[in-house]
């Protein structure tokens, strides 16, 4: 590690060789991302809260956060947030073994939470989407933290990132630190400071290539693709037959639509009929 380094914080361009990108790629192609709305569709929103659907499509690898089961809303619970989702292809799992080892041998001890390991992946799509005839950017990400224990790491491919550290209520204020994140990079991060006492937003994102990575996506250019990677505590991911059935009644019509391209969703809507009929 370079003198002065922190060792809470890892960047490193060009961790993605031209053969693993080409096989995640490849994979990307057989996926059918959600455009999720922030809260269920069965019941009414928060009070003072309006529905609306999410900045871009996503997809989830280990477990699924589904935005109206409100994982990232107060207040904080554990219970039916987190619904058990396909594994990781195998390209990107040896990339999380990888960055788990590098993770152990060399962040602090107490960064590092002894159960953790990245069990779940954000697949975010960033890129233009076309709403009555109009063309608007959907490539960015407000300030906000990941609240998950330990260290998150996160891949990009494509058009670069414009990464930012800022400090809590602080917008006004110079950034922490600005990362780009080039394609093929790896970030890490991750203890107090990095976690809890900044917030990081994804600023903008160049569009000076004409990518647009697959799958293809109904009025939607995707020209980068990020992978977050992160430790959901275990007992904290439920089977989908296993949720309340408030829980099941709200992700039911995603459910039927991931099975559509999905074995492992197929799988799970016929679990839910088996434990039903045995009840």
């Amino acid at each position: 590690m370079p003198p002065g380094a922190d060792p809470c914080y890892v960047y490193e361009p060009g961790h993605v060789d031209a053969a693993t990108r080409a096989e995640i790629v490849a994979w990307l192609g057989t996926l059918r991302p959600l455009w999720e709305m922030r809260y269920s569709t069965r019941r009414p929103p928060p009070p003072g809260r309006q529905q609306k659907p999410l900045l871009r499509p996503v997809y989830w690898l280990g477990n699924w956060q589904f935005a109206c089961l409100g994982y990232y809303e107060p207040p904080r619970r554990s219970r039916d947030v987190a619904v058990a989702a396909e594994p990781f292809p195998p390209v990107l799992a040896r990339l999380v073994a990888q960055i788990e080892r590098r993770v152990r041998a060399g962040f602090p001890r107490p960064a590092v939470p002894r159960a953790w390991h990245l069990n779940t992946c954000l697949v975010n799509f960033y890129g233009d989407r076309t709403l009555d005839g109009k063309v608007v950017d959907a490539a960015r990400v407000g300030e906000h933290r990941d609240h998950e224990p330990g260290p998150v790491a996160s891949i990009s491919l494509g058009e670069r990132a414009r990464f930012q550290f800022v400090r809590r209520g602080a917008r006004d204020a110079p950034p922490v630190r600005t990362q780009w994140l080039e394609d093929g990079s790896l970030q890490i991060f991750g203890g107090p400071h990095w976690k809890d006492d900044l917030l990081h937003r994804v600023q903008r994102v160049d569009d000076k290539l004409d990518l647009d990575f697959p799958p293809a996506i109904a009025g939607f250019r995707t020209r980068r693709v990020n992978f977050t990677f992160r430790y959901v505590p275990d007992e904290h991911v439920t089977p989908f037959a296993a949720l309340s059935p408030a829980a099941r009644d709200d992700v039911r019509d995603y459910m039927r639509t991931l099975a559509e391209g999905s074995p492992f969703f197929a799988a799970a809507l016929v679990s839910e009929g088996r434990t039903a009929a045995a009840r």
